[in-house]
């Protein structure tokens, strides 16, 4: 396993994870890791969500802060891990990932010895977290799951819902790679990069402003996956669902940005968050963003306020790990 210095620096970690070749090529995938100050049985594994990467440094001090090793990985042709012969973002299923996700687990498990382990996951990052946590149910590999504005349905008008469906299917088998009329990244992304009108510098390249093409057999995994939750998980460990208190809208500009969800739908992460699993927590903030730790310094410190709150509840404490 190749192992350097990260792009964010000192006391970062990047490891290369070798996967399976698929049909563009070679595959892997980056495992980003800061270890605490001391030696700690607990870990904590950051998954991010559509045309995204992990950049966050302030989400990793205060894990780091609280005796948790911190690690993120970057999916397949997502960020760190893409490489120029793919499509960047693409897969075929949501199963896909399981096999970055089960590497990872295992080198925070048994490589670098932890005992209890919380997956930390924003919007596509939550609906692949979620498959993955039901499918390894009963195995103890997981303790707990913190779920950053999931991405549960699709935020769309019904006859568009509809229409994306059924043309994704479609195309799925023949033309995989078909590009699908999508609502342009936009606002958002420029509401968060500091260049523009956020306070947040991050790699345009891996995390463009207008985001990526999105692809047919890549929205017909998407449903299949929603289907799947909408069906109901099992999901056998505390699960805290976070979300905004509004769902904006992109037409709106920067304030709808900056003070409520413009790429998801809250209504519809407090529908199907009960279907996680029996013991799930819903806490909306107000003025959160779709990335709630990105959001101005007030509401994410609510956020970091109530996530501190539920790990004391349901995780072990350090001394206890």
């Amino acid at each position: 396993m190749d192992v350097s210095e990260d792009v964010l620096g000192p006391g970062y970690e990047a490891m290369v994870l070798p996967l399976k070749d698929d049909d563009e090529g070679e595959v892997i995938a980056t495992l980003v890791r800061r270890r605490a100050a001391e030696p700690t049985r607990r870990a904590v594994l950051y998954v991010h969500g559509f045309v995204d990467y992990f950049f966050q440094k302030h989400l990793a001090d205060f894990y780091v802060e609280r005796d948790f090793d911190f690690y993120a990985l970057d999916l397949r042709k997502y960020g760190r891990s893409l490489l120029p012969h793919q499509t960047p973002n693409f897969v075929r299923s949501i199963s896909e990932y399981f096999e970055e996700i089960d590497e990872a687990v295992r080198i925070i498990r048994e490589e670098d010895g932890h005992d209890v382990l919380l997956i930390n996951a924003h919007s596509t990052g939550g609906l692949t977290t979620s498959l993955w946590a039901d499918r390894v149910r009963g195995r103890g590999l997981v303790q707990g799951l913190f779920l950053n504005s999931p991405f549960l349905d699709m935020n769309v008008p019904a006859p568009v819902r509809v229409a994306g469906d059924v043309l994704s299917r479609a195309l799925r088998k023949r033309w995989p790679k078909a590009k699908l009329p999508a609502p342009p990244a936009g606002i958002y992304a420029r509401s968060l990069h500091r260049d523009h009108y956020g306070e947040w510098d991050f790699n345009v390249e891996w995390k463009p402003l207008d985001g990526f093409p999105v692809r047919a057999a890549w929205l017909a995994a998407i449903r299949r996956a929603h289907a799947r939750v909408h069906a109901g998980l099992n999901i056998d460990v505390p699960v805290l669902v976070m979300s905004s208190t509004r769902t904006g809208r992109k037409k709106d500009g920067l304030e709808a940005a900056t003070r409520s969800d413009v790429v998801l739908a809250v209504e519809h992460m407090a529908k199907w968050a009960p279907k996680l699993g029996p013991n799930v927590t819903l806490v909306q903030i107000e003025d959160g963003m779709h990335d709630l730790v990105l959001s101005a310094k007030h509401a994410r410190e609510q956020v970091f306020t109530e996530l501190d709150r539920w790990i004391g509840a349901y995780l072990p404490a350090p001394s206890d790990a």
